[in-house]
């Protein structure tokens, strides 16, 4: 295995930020950490970069000891943190050559791995890194933990604040990484993003809700889903959550995700039951569920 969690917790006073995590990521997985913020995914990837030290359990990293063997770990691992923590008044190529230098490699020993990444920020490379877009920082902050050819490649949170546009990109630069036989651990609070990897961990205060393939977790989803829309959804929102039968109410996108309590649902009654509330062009069709929506099942 690239990665080995056994049993790790961790608390900050009086605050358990993990609690008893156990997971594996094969040798050239993308595994995910799916979950809101504050779920304990960034202390996770910090015990794993040898950043903390956990209370309890063992972690192993390209097969070194967190604790024991941490040099080694620091010298396989490219790590990316949430915040953008290059240094600002850098120009792109300073920052670049500096990483390479801390690992005694250079830009050009290991160019072939970050070509596809650094290509789109070359023009601007003697821009300071500070007076860069959102998309082009997150590439640099990439190149420059990839510039050293790491075995294990940590992403804490990678596209928060980021455009669709590059985000997209982004994953595909991802996918291409994984075939150069990178281990990838990413985390992120998007669900939509959860379907791009191979295997995701669902995490909730501090715990491990489910590990799976994206596909299979979503088809583990226990009820018939609903997806109803109309014209006013706050309104529409508020009347399902009072319906006798209701079991679950979620606001997704533009329609609602209902689940009933009943085995045998009764679509007209419900239709008539939001008619008499004056819910107006209401549309009720069973739809597939999401990974997000066994999400909020497991988080209950």
């Amino acid at each position: 295995m690239s990665i080995s969690v056994k049993h790790i917790s961790k608390s900050f006073k009086n605050t358990t930020a993990i609690n008893d995590v156990s997971f594996e990521v094969k040798e050239g997985e993308l595994f995910g950490l799916i979950g809101p913020d504050g779920a304990g995914k960034t202390t996770i990837f910090r015990i794993l970069t040898t950043l903390l030290f956990a209370d309890k359990g063992t972690a192993t990293v390209a097969g070194y000891d967190v604790i024991t063997n941490y040099k080694d770990i620091r010298n396989n691992v490219g790590y990316m943190p949430g915040r953008f923590s290059l240094y600002q008044d850098l120009t792109v190529e300073e920052n670049l050559t500096f990483f390479a230098t801390i690992f005694d490699t250079t830009i050009e020993e290991n160019y072939d791995l970050i070509k596809d990444i650094y290509i789109q920020i070359e023009p601007f490379k003697n821009r300071r890194a500070g007076a860069l877009s959102g998309g082009m920082k997150q590439k640099l902050a990439l190149c420059c933990a990839l510039i050293h050819k790491p075995k294990v490649l940590f992403l804490d949170e990678p596209t928060t604040g980021v455009d669709p546009v590059s985000r997209k990109e982004f994953w595909e630069m991802l996918k291409r990484l994984q075939q150069k036989g990178i281990t990838i651990l990413v985390s992120t609070p998007y669900m939509d993003e959860a379907i791009l990897c191979d295997r995701i961990a669902l995490i909730q205060n501090g715990q491990l809700l489910q590990i799976d393939t994206p596909q299979q977790i979503a088809k583990q989803y226990p009820k018939k889903i609903y997806a109803i829309s109309a014209d006013n959804i706050y309104q529409l929102i508020i009347h399902l959550k009072a319906y006798k039968h209701s079991y679950s109410v979620y606001p997704f996108g533009e329609f609602v995700h209902y689940t009933d309590k009943r085995a045998d649902f009764d679509l007209k009654e419900l239709v008539l039951f939001l008619e008499d509330r004056n819910i107006k062009n209401s549309r009720i069709q069973q739809t597939e569920a999401t990974i997000e929506d066994t999400f909020m099942e497991l988080a209950k």
